[in-house]
Protein backbone atom coordinates (compact mmCIF):
# COMPACT_ATOMS: atom_id res chain seq x y z
CA UNK A 1 0.00 0.00 0.00
CA UNK A 2 1.43 3.62 -1.29
CA UNK A 3 2.01 6.18 1.72
CA UNK A 4 -1.37 8.11 -0.61
CA UNK A 5 -3.29 5.49 0.48
CA UNK A 6 -2.50 4.70 3.93
CA UNK A 7 -2.73 8.29 4.89
CA UNK A 8 -6.59 8.25 2.78
CA UNK A 9 -6.90 5.52 5.10
CA UNK A 10 -5.42 7.22 8.48
CA UNK A 11 -7.63 10.55 7.21
CA UNK A 12 -10.70 8.38 6.92
CA UNK A 13 -9.92 6.94 10.18
CA UNK A 14 -9.62 10.30 12.19
CA UNK A 15 -12.60 11.40 10.32
CA UNK A 16 -14.98 8.70 12.53
CA UNK A 17 -13.06 9.73 15.52
CA UNK A 18 -14.14 13.24 15.65
CA UNK A 19 -16.98 12.24 13.92
CA UNK A 20 -18.26 10.19 17.17
CA UNK A 21 -16.69 12.24 19.73
CA UNK A 22 -17.97 15.65 18.03
CA UNK A 23 -20.58 16.80 20.76
CA UNK A 24 -18.41 15.68 23.53
CA UNK A 25 -15.76 18.06 21.55
CA UNK A 26 -18.06 21.14 20.59
CA UNK A 27 -19.32 21.14 24.26
CA UNK A 28 -16.23 21.01 26.38
CA UNK A 29 -14.42 23.83 24.12
CA UNK A 30 -17.39 25.82 23.90
CA UNK A 31 -17.78 25.35 27.96
CA UNK A 32 -14.96 25.84 29.24
CA UNK A 33 -14.69 29.34 31.00
CA UNK A 34 -10.64 29.11 31.37
CA UNK A 35 -11.18 29.28 35.23
CA UNK A 36 -8.14 27.81 36.00
CA UNK A 37 -9.54 24.98 38.12
CA UNK A 38 -8.56 22.01 36.55
CA UNK A 39 -4.97 23.18 36.89
CA UNK A 40 -5.03 23.42 40.77
CA UNK A 41 -4.78 19.70 41.09
CA UNK A 42 -3.10 19.20 37.94
CA UNK A 43 0.73 17.77 39.39
CA UNK A 44 2.49 18.05 36.18
CA UNK A 45 1.58 22.37 36.11
CA UNK A 46 2.34 22.59 39.78
CA UNK A 47 5.66 20.55 39.43
CA UNK A 48 6.91 22.64 36.51
CA UNK A 49 6.64 25.90 37.58
CA UNK A 50 3.42 26.78 37.03
CA UNK A 51 4.38 26.49 33.13
CA UNK A 52 0.91 27.86 31.28
CA UNK A 53 1.21 25.35 28.93
CA UNK A 54 0.74 22.68 31.24
CA UNK A 55 -2.80 23.54 32.37
CA UNK A 56 -5.03 21.39 31.45
CA UNK A 57 -7.31 23.71 29.44
CA UNK A 58 -4.35 24.99 27.57
CA UNK A 59 -3.45 21.02 26.27
CA UNK A 60 -6.76 20.45 25.66
CA UNK A 61 -6.91 23.49 23.30
CA UNK A 62 -4.23 23.11 21.66
CA UNK A 63 -3.88 19.41 20.91
CA UNK A 64 -7.79 18.01 20.51
CA UNK A 65 -9.19 21.57 19.74
CA UNK A 66 -6.89 22.68 16.79
CA UNK A 67 -7.34 18.79 15.77
CA UNK A 68 -11.31 19.61 15.06
CA UNK A 69 -10.96 22.65 14.15
CA UNK A 70 -9.05 21.80 11.24
CA UNK A 71 -10.71 18.19 11.06
CA UNK A 72 -7.30 16.63 11.39
CA UNK A 73 -5.55 18.52 8.94
CA UNK A 74 -2.04 19.07 10.00
CA UNK A 75 1.60 19.39 9.24
CA UNK A 76 3.68 16.84 10.87
CA UNK A 77 5.49 19.78 12.82
CA UNK A 78 1.65 20.68 14.19
CA UNK A 79 1.32 17.07 15.18
CA UNK A 80 4.55 17.06 17.09
CA UNK A 81 3.77 19.72 19.24
CA UNK A 82 0.40 18.55 19.88
CA UNK A 83 2.13 15.06 20.84
CA UNK A 84 4.21 16.59 23.29
CA UNK A 85 1.34 18.36 24.83
CA UNK A 86 -0.65 15.08 25.30
CA UNK A 87 2.26 12.31 26.09
CA UNK A 88 4.97 14.89 27.88
CA UNK A 89 2.77 17.44 29.62
CA UNK A 90 0.00 15.03 30.57
CA UNK A 91 0.08 11.48 32.40
CA UNK A 92 -3.61 10.57 32.31
CA UNK A 93 -4.02 10.55 35.86
CA UNK A 94 -7.33 11.95 35.89
CA UNK A 95 -6.56 14.31 38.65
CA UNK A 96 -7.60 17.33 36.66
CA UNK A 97 -11.28 18.62 38.02
CA UNK A 98 -13.65 20.80 35.98
CA UNK A 99 -16.17 22.57 38.18
CA UNK A 100 -18.30 22.27 35.02
CA UNK A 101 -18.21 18.29 34.47
CA UNK A 102 -15.31 18.96 31.59
CA UNK A 103 -13.65 15.30 31.02
CA UNK A 104 -10.47 16.85 30.35
CA UNK A 105 -8.96 12.82 30.71
CA UNK A 106 -11.12 12.12 27.45
CA UNK A 107 -10.64 14.91 25.13
CA UNK A 108 -6.44 14.10 26.04
CA UNK A 109 -7.43 10.22 24.98
CA UNK A 110 -9.35 11.14 22.39
CA UNK A 111 -6.07 13.79 21.14
CA UNK A 112 -3.81 10.42 21.79
CA UNK A 113 -6.47 8.07 18.85
CA UNK A 114 -6.00 10.52 16.79
CA UNK A 115 -2.06 11.24 17.25
CA UNK A 116 -1.64 7.68 16.86
CA UNK A 117 -3.47 7.26 13.18
CA UNK A 118 -1.00 9.35 12.29
CA UNK A 119 2.17 7.59 13.88
CA UNK A 120 2.22 10.36 16.74
CA UNK A 121 2.60 8.57 19.84
CA UNK A 122 5.08 8.71 22.73
CA UNK A 123 8.27 6.73 22.70
CA UNK A 124 10.31 5.52 25.31
CA UNK A 125 13.90 5.07 25.77
CA UNK A 126 14.46 1.50 26.00
CA UNK A 127 18.00 2.02 27.19
CA UNK A 128 16.47 3.86 30.40
CA UNK A 129 17.28 1.55 33.85
CA UNK A 130 14.00 0.38 35.28
CA UNK A 131 12.78 -1.90 38.05
CA UNK A 132 13.88 -5.54 37.99
CA UNK A 133 11.43 -7.91 36.83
Amino acid sequence: MNSINTDTAAMNRIADILDKKRDMIKLSLSACVHCSICSESCFKFNSNKKDPTYTPAYKVINSIGRIYKKKGKLSDSEYDKIKILIWDKCVLCMRCYCPLGISIPSLIACARSVCREKGFYRTYDETADGPEI
